[in-house]
């Protein structure tokens, strides 16, 4: 029938392919209608629920409407919370949106808050070397970044990338994402020949992993030209 659990599955499904193709309008509509269903299943506190108001939060953030984003994040924090306890690995994932929500807001001080909240649950759930761990030092050193808080920034994205390369080997496409941070941050600090090394360690894991013609390839390619052109200007 219409209102089976599994139809629910199919339209977040739905949802999170038009999510993932930038059409917000349509991924709204699927997700409203995984909402509407589980929760008349399932009910209101079920954490399937908590995962559709995830899901609408991460809309909303996309969209840049953060105030309507933090309401759907924090109904979503607060099922699971009740249904799953407050030190299990679904909590810190709302944490994180939570955090994503604020930092998009430019409110970096209540991003921090939540986004260390998230690695604490982590890491009592998962030990320190976790993926996911990875991404929350990842998360906490951007905010530092924009904080123009450099030289810790720099010390969180090397923890993530020093976890990734642990678990995840030298070539896989994280392991760019944190060069290109790293390099960033040098960047900002006016020393252009580290961060040059860093953008091109993360250009040669881009094409390796995900080829030359990949908008993050280009991103990063974009990078080095920038810097390359810096270095030059300071030697006029």
């Amino acid at each position: 029938g219409e209102v089976h659990p599994e139809v629910a599955v199919s339209y977040n499904n739905i949802g999170s392919v038009y999510f993932s193709k930038g059409n917000y309008e349509r991924a709204l509509e699927n997700y409203q209608m995984a909402l509407d269903i589980r929760k008349q299943v399932l009910g209101d506190a079920h954490p399937d629920v908590a995962t559709s108001y995830n899901n609408l939060g991460m809309i909303y953030r996309s969209k840049g409407d953060y105030p309507l984003a933090l309401e759907y994040d924090h109904k979503a924090l607060y099922i699971q919370q009740q249904a799953l306890g407050d030190t299990h690995p679904s909590v810190a994932t709302s944490y994180t949106n939570i955090g994503m929500t604020h930092r998009a807001d430019g409110a970096y001080d209540q991003a921090l808050e939540c986004y260390q909240k998230a690695l604490h649950i982590q890491k009592a759930a998962w030990g320190d070397t976790h993926p996911n761990i990875a991404i929350s030092y990842n998360n906490i050193g951007t905010v530092f970044y924009y904080k123009q808080d450099y030289d810790i920034a720099l010390e969180y994205y090397q923890k993530a990338l020093q976890i990734r390369r642990l678990i995840l080997g030298d070539s896989h496409p994280d392991l760019s994402t944190s060069y290109n941070n790293i390099g960033a941050i040098y960047d900002a600090k006016g020393d252009y020949h580290k961060a040059l090394k860093c953008y091109r360690k993360a250009l040669d894991i881009c094409i390796q992993t995900i080829g030359k013609a990949h908008a993050e390839t280009q991103k990063i390619q974009n990078n080095i030209d920038i810097t390359s052109q810096k270095i030059k200007n300071s030697k006029k």
